[in-house]
């Protein structure tokens, strides 16, 4: 002999298999196949943990996101409604005028001019799946909403 147990030295003259009997060495499986139903059930379970983890993770991602568009949109309607008061010494409350000047809202987005004169305007913004809405005005418009600094962009 060289020096290896039985089982192991039937499988190394034999190229590495063993016959059904021969499977078996200390109550130990040499050839096993497939996974067991306790470590199906381990994976499964880790996997639905790091999912109850990230889930609420990833929601609040989505809200940021939104009410970020939100003041994005609020920023660029500030920027054409300058350019509309350049051209016509007032401000609008006119979404089409606006639009036809390339003011275009994020998808799901409600923007609402309340409020547009020679003096200023305000203006409030709402997305369809959030309960935030954000505010803004200009000039001597009146506040709206929680918006107390004049050209500031203020959600609540």
């Amino acid at each position: 002999m060289n020096g290896l147990s039985g089982a192991a030295e039937f499988s190394h003259f034999t190229g590495g298999r063993l016959r059904p009997e021969c499977r078996l060495e200390l109550g130990v499986r040499l050839n096993r196949k497939g996974f067991t139903l306790i470590e199906l059930f381990v994976v499964v379970v880790v996997i639905g943990l790091l999912a109850s983890i990230m889930l609420p993770q990833a929601q609040g991602f989505r809200h940021r996101a939104m009410e970020s568009s939100m003041k994005s949109d609020l920023r660029t309607l500030a920027m054409h409604e300058e350019a509309h008061y350049y051209d016509w010494t007032t401000y609008t409350d006119d979404l089409v005028v606006l639009a036809n000047s390339g003011f275009n809202p994020s998808p799901d987005v409600t923007v609402t001019v309340n409020e547009a004169t020679f003096l200023g305007w305000s203006a409030t913004i709402q997305h369809a799946q959030l309960l935030v809405e954000c505010y803004m005005f200009v000039g001597n418009a009146a506040p709206v909403g929680t918006a107390v600094n004049e050209g500031a962009v203020s959600c609540s």
